[in-house]
């Protein structure tokens, strides 16, 4: 994913996972670059899945109450925490 050791955002790892697919849907590159890649594809793949599904239980959350934001449990905490 990044180099630099910083998380990207989910726009950014999208992005990333979209070039792998074109580059593997390519075909004009070789077999050790094409494991590499699919690899990588994982990653961001499985990076994207958890900021989605983060979303989704936060979004659980508010909804649970008319008022919006619910606060009192330790999960619901690690839910609603800010994005850095």
């Amino acid at each position: 994913m990044s180099a630099k050791g910083k998380e990207p955002t989910f726009e950014e790892a999208l992005k990333s996972l979209e070039n792998v697919v074109a580059k593997l849907e390519s075909g004009e590159i070789k077999l050790e670059e094409s494991i590499r890649l699919f690899e990588e594809g994982m990653k961001l793949s499985s990076f994207c899945q958890k900021r989605l599904d983060d979303a989704d239980r936060k979004i659980e959350v508010l909804l649970r109450k008319p008022g919006g934001v619910v606060s009192g449990t330790e999960d619901e905490s690690d839910i609603l925490r800010d994005e850095e």
